[in-house]
């Protein structure tokens, strides 16, 4: 089915490039590499498009492929599928704050030395 296809899709994307650029993202964080905050950037910005996609297709399937309860939609499905949303959202704004910074020092006016 198209939805199967789709979450296929999705999750190849994620094993082969969503996993290793977080490893990626972790060994720049231990080395203080200079992309550490652009690669973070990167990784946030990917897991929030995929939990966009996995939430719109659910969303217009009519929440078929989830459980009615209350409990198991308010506190599984959305409480804990939140989270993926909550942190990468929050180290994107993080990136963003840091990347920002940096480009201030650079913009700002060097004086000369005699």
């Amino acid at each position: 089915s198209r939805s199967d296809d789709f979450t296929v899709a999705m999750e190849t994307v994620t094993a082969w490039a969503w996993g290793p650029l977080s490893f990626l993202t972790f060994l720049a964080f231990l080395r203080r590499h200079p992309t550490r905050y652009v690669l973070q950037l990167l990784v946030s910005l990917g897991q929030l498009y995929g939990d966009v996609l996995y939430f719109a297709t659910e969303a217009r399937a009519g929440w078929s492929h989830s459980d009615p309860r209350p409990l198991y939609f308010w506190g599984y499905f959305v409480g804990l599928n939140g989270v993926w949303v909550l942190v990468p959202g929050a180290l994107l704004a993080d990136a963003c704050r840091n990347l920002a910074a940096a480009q201030r020092a650079l913009d700002r006016p060097r004086h000369k030395t005699r």
